[in-house]
């Protein structure tokens, strides 16, 4: 049993929830919390390592519960967490698939994966700027998606599908894009790419420019959160795409 907080595997795995460098030297990251390891092993994710706190009955390399505690990024700590090797697809796949161009928030990139999974999506591909995947904070947004959704790196012009690039207050409004005869409708039968900007900035313009439709959501607003605005357009395409 682990009864030291300096122990050499209890280090590593801080580096790894502290560091995006880390993590992209060593390839690995780090969940936590017994919800997320069992998403892992639904979706047949081995741990590399697995420690869990002394005396909970969990399955792994037991550690004393305040030396566990002092490894774990919870404020409550954890009673189990796992490292794992990090899982890049070669390219991102349709008929259904998000983008995420300079999106930095962590949290924003792992709600994306979970709206993804809930609708079905195929893949997710990470742009230039956009938030690590498997930092601690979008592992636990994700839910568990992490662990079932593929995700890539890439540019626009890898993307599969017609390319949707949603920008606020331009083009139509997304739901009324699939009129009846509108170009916008054969997305159905090629498949779909969301584009998602950050916040802040939306899409760059040489990125809206790479896209076959410009569509925006509706609101009584300036903006919506990147993670809303993806789970709307999900929702919206996941349907219409959906067997008659």
């Amino acid at each position: 049993m682990i009864t030291s907080s300096h122990n050499q595997k209890l280090k590593e795995i801080r580096k790894l929830r502290q560091r995006r460098r880390w993590r992209e030297r060593a390839g690995q990251f780090v969940a936590e919390g017994e919800d997320l390891l069992s998403s892992a092993d639904a979706s047949g994710w081995v741990a590399i390592e697995r420690y869990v706190a002394a005396g909970s009955g969990l399955d792994g390399v037991e550690v004393e519960p305040s030396v566990l505690a002092s490894a774990s990024g919870l404020s409550s700590g954890t009673r189990a967490l796992a490292v794992y090797e990090e899982r890049w697809a070669p390219a991102p796949v349709g008929p259904l698939c998000v983008y995420l161009h300079g999106v930095h928030d962590p949290g924003n990139v792992g709600a994306v994966l979970r709206s993804a999974q809930a609708f079905g999506a195929s893949s997710v591909a990470l742009g230039p700027g956009t938030a690590d995947p498997f930092s601690p904070k979008a592992v636990r947004a994700s839910m568990g998606a992490i662990f079932a959704v593929p995700v890539s790196r890439c540019e626009p012009d890898a993307l599969p599908g017609a390319k949707i690039a949603l920008v606020a207050h331009a083009g139509e409004p997304l739901t009324g894009r699939w009129r009846s005869g509108c170009a916008y409708a054969t997305s159905s039968a090629i498949g779909s790419t969301i584009l998602v900007g950050s916040e802040r900035d939306g899409l760059p313009d040489e990125v809206v420019a790479q896209a076959d439709h410009v569509a925006h959501i509706p609101i009584a607003t300036d903006s919506l959160n990147a993670a809303m605005a993806a789970t709307i357009a999900l929702y919206e395409l996941s349907r219409r795409m959906a067997p008659e």
